[in-house]
């Protein structure tokens, strides 16, 4: 029986996508009047097929396609949980996935919209979660977690397979002991990319993420 995902087949055969060195985002070529693109990242991009809503197509970049199997068998062993987003299929070009409504984190700094505790708190059982599962949750981070009616929702999960830990969402966990200080304000695009870079430059330029952190806060009062 054919399903209502396979409508978009089509318009999603008029889209290719290639990488970028320097881990820079994908670039898009091609379009169709029945796909909107609702994120852009340095693997793949996500499509919405406008006839059918509650799907989100992830087609991955033509020398990136050995990671769908990979990210398809993650969501495979996560299975339904209220923190991570549905596989329903994948082949050799995209995975297709639930659509989640929401904001990201990185856009709610920018937008002013509060972040509450319980985000932190589902974060962190998601990842206790993934861990139960023979998983490591990692590459966690202010643009990968959907604020989803107060809730925390992760929507990538392609690096859940690979060794060590990243420390991203422990640092964004120490970081948000601060969030006060800017909570229900909107902040400019050019801070909070000039933290994201410091942040990749930390270990060239400060002794420890305790210095990255008083030097961010710096920034913050001097440009008030």
């Amino acid at each position: 029986m054919k399903s209502d995902w396979e409508d978009a087949i089509p318009s999603l055969s008029e889209i290719s996508i290639t990488s970028n060195p320097n881990n820079q985002p994908v670039t898009i070529h091609g379009s169709s009047p029945n796909l909107r693109c609702v994120g852009v990242g340095t693997d793949a991009a996500v499509f919405q097929y406008i006839h059918t809503p509650v799907y989100a197509f992830k087609i991955y970049a033509a020398d990136k396609t050995d990671k769908i199997k990979v990210e398809a068998e993650v969501y495979r062993r996560l299975g339904e949980s209220p923190f991570f987003p549905t596989c329903y299929a994948a082949n050799d070009q995209y995975l297709v996935l639930s659509f989640e409504q929401g904001t990201t984190l990185f856009d709610c700094l920018l937008q002013g919209i509060h972040i509450p505790q319980q985000v932190v708190q589902d974060v962190d059982e998601a990842r206790e979660y993934a861990r139960q599962r023979s998983l490591n949750p990692r590459d966690i981070h202010l643009k990968n977690i959907l604020l989803q009616n107060g809730r925390a929702k992760i929507i990538d999960v392609s690096e859940y397979v690979q060794p060590g830990n990243d420390y991203r969402w422990e640092h964004t966990k120490k970081a948000y002991q601060y969030y006060h200080l800017i909570d229900g304000k909107s902040v400019p695009f050019w801070l909070v990319e000039t933290v994201r870079k410091w942040y990749h430059q930390r270990n060239s330029h400060f002794a420890s993420f305790d210095e990255f952190i008083e030097s961010v806060l710096k920034l913050t009062a001097f440009r008030k």
